[in-house]
């Protein structure tokens, strides 16, 4: 059985057949995002998930159409475990990233 999205590939980007949400490598580590701007799908839902904002105002905020943030629900909703490992993905590159970052105990002072 095939998804209500399918995807397809033109010009070196995977797009979905509701044609805004496309993958791009090399833009955004080749997430899912909104086609023509650098707004991931997972920063759509974290926005409204976890920052509680309306998805009228993610639109207003970042003027985007209400129906790019259904769409981007939608494709999250429908690939739930792919997008969970980006977010997995990203989590261990911003807990490394930190690590690696020197304290005040560890800069060497003048």
């Amino acid at each position: 059985m095939r998804s209500a999205v399918q995807l397809f590939i033109t010009d070196g980007a995977c797009m979905n057949a509701m044609g805004e949400i496309v993958s791009t490598e090399g833009v955004l580590g080749g997430q899912p995002r909104i086609a023509d701007r650098r707004i991931s799908v997972v920063q759509i839902v974290e926005w409204i998930q976890e920052e509680e904002m309306e998805p009228e105002t993610v639109a207003a905020e970042f003027d985007l159409n209400l129906s790019s943030i259904y769409r981007a629900l939608a494709y999250y909703y429908e690939h739930v475990e792919k997008l969970s490992d980006y977010r997995e993905q990203r989590e261990t590159r911003r807990r490394e990233s930190r690590a690696e970052q020197p304290t005040p105990e560890t800069v060497e002072r003048s």
